[in-house]
């Protein structure tokens, strides 16, 4: 067995083995960061086209606010042609709520006015999450990463020992643990939905 861990052929394809799965790990750890970066991103656009939905349906509330008190002002009078231009220019949404049994400011209506900031939002919340996710993703990429470059220290340790060297078993045998645990803890790493 002790020649075995101190033989030159599985030394050099332990380091081989380390070294391109320390490699591929570093990789994917890139790919993950960079994931990252695109949703927090995409959730930092949707946040801000949000707001700007947000601020742009408040102003069309308020010029909705404006019309209808027009309108009732002058509903009824010998004004009522300026009553029915300010009734043509209801938003669709007020011009729902006003045909609506639930009343004009429903909150069917403020609802419909901000359908638009809550879908950004929403698309904010999720891009952040996934984010998230892959962020996570990488933060565990870097931990199998550092084990196994654990491992790579060790074995490059081992093969410059000589042969009947009883460390140079044991920095083997370190090695082979440390990819072991780099192998089991890759593959507990969740994957992005």
């Amino acid at each position: 067995m002790k020649k075995f861990f101190a033989n030159e052929i599985f030394l050099g394809t332990m380091i081989a083995v380390l070294s391109v799965f320390t490699a591929y790990v570093s990789y994917e750890g890139a790919m993950a960061d960079s994931k990252q970066n695109e949703f927090e991103i995409k959730g930092m656009k949707d946040l801000n086209d949000g707001n700007a939905e947000y601020l742009r349906a408040n102003q069309d509330i308020t010029q909705d606010y404006n019309y209808f008190d027009n309108w009732y002002i002058n509903d009824g009078t010998d004004r009522q042609d300026i009553a029915d231009y300010y009734k043509e220019n209801f938003s669709e949404a007020l011009q729902t709520a006003f045909d609506s049994e639930e009343g004009v400011w429903s909150e069917a209506y403020y609802d419909a006015m901000y359908a638009d900031a809550y879908a950004f939002w929403d698309s904010s919340d999720a891009n952040f999450e996934t984010g998230s996710q892959y962020d996570e993703r990488g933060d565990q990429l870097q931990l199998v990463m550092l084990v196994t470059a654990l491992g790579l220290a060790f074995v490059a340790w081992a093969s410059l020992l000589g042969a009947e060297s009883n460390m140079r078993v044991l920095f083997a045998l370190f090695a082979l643990l440390t990819l072991a645990i780099g192998i089991i803890k890759y593959l507990a790493i969740p994957t992005v939905v």
